[in-house]
């Protein structure tokens, strides 16, 4: 299991998005160099936790439960099959690509240690967007994508560091329970009769999903 790159995003306006700013940094590019990673502070206050990246809608990115985003090479070659066109590492817009990794197939709470010391902990799936969707340029995107399954993961820092392309990622912690990446993604999107059921990731699971997924429970109940 490896990071095959760290990619980071600059802010620039763009057509394809809802924020207020009209800014958007999802064209993320690999980054040479090492790059550090850090807990950012609170959603809302517009910070990511990779250097140099930056955050154009606070609103859904960024904060303590959605500091690094990562996608595995693999989905992506599958994507690039699907669509007959090449997408680069970082093409949708995570800062983390991997190879060997089952990033879907991540436990919430499941904890990898990256490069000097960095440890990130899964907390859900990344939930697609118009600024997504206009960002690729592919009509009916953000339910083509939504159907796949296949969202990557985002994750919070539990431990600073350093990353660069090549590091290996280890699985230092899985947690007792079955909630996937993968599972999560459904639950608040396609099946949401499921959602109950992640509850029992609640202590890892990053805040607006969980949010989601109370309220859901609230009304339903767990059955």
């Amino acid at each position: 299991m490896e990071l095959l790159s760290v990619n980071v995003g600059r802010l620039r306006a763009v057509e394809h998005t809802s924020a207020a700013s009209g800014l958007s940094a999802v064209d993320k590019q690999p980054v040479a160099g090492p790059v550090r990673v850090f807990a950012p502070g609170p959603r809302g206050a517009g910070a990511s936790g990779v250097e140099g990246d930056e955050i154009g809608d606070p609103r859904f990115h960024g904060g303590e439960d959605r500091a690094v985003s990562a996608y595995a090479r693999e989905d992506l070659d599958r994507w690039e099959r699907e669509l007959g066109r090449t997408l680069a590492d970082g093409a949708f817009g995570e800062n983390l690509t991997t190879t060997g990794l089952d990033v879907n197939g991540a436990l919430i709470g499941e904890r990898w240690l990256i490069g000097s010391g960095a440890v990130l902990e899964v907390t859900g799936g990344r939930v697609p967007c118009s600024t997504f969707q206009g960002h690729l340029g592919e009509q009916g995107w953000v339910r083509r994508f939504t159907r796949a399954g296949q969202p990557g993961a985002l994750l919070r820092v539990i431990e600073p560091g350093t990353l660069r392309a090549g590091d290996p990622v280890r699985v230092v912690h899985r947690p007792d329970h079955d909630v996937t990446v993968a599972l999560l993604f459904r639950a608040a999107t396609l099946e949401r009769r499921l959602l109950p059921r992640t509850l029992v990731a609640a202590p890892w699971m990053e805040s607006a999903l969980l949010k989601t997924a109370r309220k859901y429970t609230e009304k339903h109940g767990g059955g």
